[in-house]
């Protein structure tokens, strides 16, 4: 696997990121959404087992290739696990041409000044490594930003570029994600705020350190514009937070510097039950939406 031919893929490359990343907490939600009921499994193992199934589904279905998939994000236990006894990173980039990134954020903390830093990642430096050694190219760690509160804002940006400038001394690229929540009263003003927040950090990049962002679809189109254009930034995507697939994908395609990174959106309507022509055939739909969104 080459860093190169990996980063051109990211940089100039037509498609979407798709985002199969659910953790823990999410994991029961994704699985409802999927068709399965809490009270079909038993313990967190059978979870993992269940919901690496579906994302082994989507990986192995004839439209997630290369042709409209650039990269999927991972969720640890995935990174470690197989496809058809292939390790997954191994498997999307050698046999499906799509870039591999790693979920790295353990999860929020509680509200303060209107938003949520990052937990704590003990043994960040050994995961990293961990991910460099099974051929992932980058990874994803997310904060939220609920309300335009500067002091909350700036505190968020300057964790993730903190997180970040560790992820690119491991030779990995990060994928900045400080989400502005969709239902914020104050979206705008955030976006505002979080913009020039971004853009004092990138500047203070060095000329080498290679960044992306992925950020919440902007209330104002081509708000994210300069930050697309910034030489320290490889690609800026795009998060669904909540929104349907039509409904993302129509706000997306609005802002033709930013590409998708769904997750929710991208299995919506999937379910444990379908056939696999059934199934196939429900994704190869949602693909082909987000793909046409993000070019």
């Amino acid at each position: 696997m080459t860093d190169t031919a990996m980063a051109d893929r990211i940089e100039t490359g037509a498609g979407f990121i798709a985002a199969l990343d659910q953790s823990g907490g999410s994991t029961p939600k994704a699985l409802r959404q999927y068709g399965i009921e809490e009270d079909a499994y038993d313990g967190d193992a059978e979870m993992f087992a269940l919901i690496h199934d579906m994302r082994c589904r989507i990986m192995t279905a004839p439209d997630f290739t290369s042709d409209k998939v650039l990269g999927a994000i991972l969720f640890e236990r995935t990174m470690r696990d197989s496809v058809d006894g292939v390790p997954v990173p191994t498997y999307l980039w050698q046999e499906r041409g799509v870039v591999p990134f790693l979920k790295i954020d353990k999860g929020l903390e509680e509200i303060d000044n209107g938003a949520q830093l990052m937990k704590p990642m003990p043994g960040l430096e050994a995961l990293l490594a961990d991910a460099k050694a099974l051929g992932v190219f980058g990874t994803k760690e997310r904060s939220v930003i609920h309300e335009a509160n500067e002091t909350g804002i700036k505190a968020v940006v300057a964790q993730q570029f903190e997180v970040a400038l560790t992820v690119c001394k491991a030779g990995l690229v990060p994928i900045i994600e400080p989400e502005v929540d969709i239902n914020s009263p104050s979206k705008p003003e955030a976006e505002a705020i979080l913009k020039q927040a971004i853009l004092t950090h990138l500047d203070a990049l060095d000329a080498h350190t290679k960044v992306m962002l992925k950020l919440t679809i902007p209330t104002e189109d081509g708000l994210y514009a300069t930050l697309a254009d910034h030489p320290s930034v490889l690609r800026v995507v795009a998060l669904s937070g909540g929104y349907s697939t039509d409904d993302a994908c129509e706000r997306l395609s609005r802002n033709p510097n930013m590409i998708a990174s769904f997750s929710r959106a991208l299995a919506e309507g999937l379910t444990h039950q379908m056939s696999e022509a059934d199934f196939n055939a429900a994704l190869g739909s949602n693909i082909d939406k987000i793909f046409a969104a993000s070019k």
